[in-house]
């Protein structure tokens, strides 16, 4: 394993995400330091980038999540520090990490997206014409936040007004989305390629904080009970959808139903979560890699 040299594990951060981030990350660090690899954990909150080029080290593993690890800032900042990093670049994380100009990429491209409207938090609005406009029923979310923080369904004008100052309580865009009602689906990108689809299955209203990472009692079905058709035709827009965004190397697509069973993108995740629960593990595993394969697969694309 000598060939990646001295690996920093990026962790933490300042979002909103970050004890998600830690997880993450130290998952990460103890299957790189398990497979032999010097392997380092590294948290930016606490230390300077510029600490990488002093601790000289050859490459970096990113696993922090959400704002300044996942939307292209750490990128960027280790492309001036000549540094080789996991997953996407500067432009596919920015484009991922905000969800309203990934919708109007998809649309731009002709993939299904839900239709919605954009509101900048604090701007008046007519709650029941959006609503009638967007079928009755929305979902509410802040625009550059991940793991359903800040997120919220609504059915009447006062609802969604309350859900919009919750979404604009972490961020001055916030998207709001014809409701869903058909089951959800994640699939995992890995080196261009789709892995095996998870539907995702929780007695709340929607998959939302608690239910990813409190609960007890949500399912992750993988196989995902598809057809060999339906399984292909969903791989497939995950990865139409992944290259929209100048994805590269790994991530993940977030795919809802509606009631006809059509597929509607919700969202991409450039730096998913890993932890040894966490969604891309569980369709690695199902694709026949342990998580320690996952991760030194991950690292291996820095090589290019």
């Amino acid at each position: 394993m000598s060939q990646f040299g001295k690996v920093a594990v990026l962790m933490g951060g300042r979002s909103a995400e970050r004890q998600i981030s830690l997880k993450s990350g130290m998952a990460v660090l103890k299957a790189l330091a398990g497979a032999g690899i010097d392997a380092h954990a590294f948290d930016p909150f606490s230390q300077p980038l510029n600490d990488l080029l002093d601790g000289h080290f050859d490459r970096v593993f990113i696993a922090m999540h959400g704002r300044g690890g996942e939307d292209g800032q750490v990128q960027g900042a280790l492309e001036l520090l000549d540094l080789p990093y996991t997953g996407s670049g500067v432009l596919g994380c920015a484009l991922a990490m905000d969800k309203a100009r990934t919708k109007q990429i998809w649309q731009g491209v002709g993939l299904p997206t839900a239709s919605s409207r954009i509101i900048t938090s604090g701007q008046e609005f007519d709650a029941e014409a959006v609503l009638a406009e967007l079928g009755g029923k929305v979902m509410v979310k802040p625009a550059h936040e991940g793991s359903s923080i800040g997120m919220s369904s609504a059915s009447s004008a006062a609802h969604l007004k309350a859900a919009v100052a919750t979404a604009g309580m972490f961020d001055t865009q916030v998207l709001i989305e014809r409701w869903l009602n058909g089951p959800e689906y994640t699939v995992a990108i890995l080196q261009d390629q789709a892995l095996p689809a998870i539907r995702l299955k929780t007695s709340h209203e929607f998959y939302d904080y608690e239910a990813k990472y409190q609960s007890t009692d949500t399912e992750y079905l993988c196989p995902a009970g598809l057809s060999a058709a339906d399984e292909s035709a969903l791989q497939e827009l995950a990865v139409a959808a992944f290259k929209a965004l100048d994805g590269r190397n790994w991530g993940r697509i977030d795919v809802m139903c509606d009631d006809n069973g059509d597929m509607f993108l919700l969202e991409a995740n450039m730096v998913p979560g890993m932890t040894e629960k966490s969604l891309v593990p569980m369709a690695a595993k199902q694709h026949g890699l342990s998580f320690t394969d996952l991760v030194l697969r991950i690292l291996a694309q820095t090589e290019a």
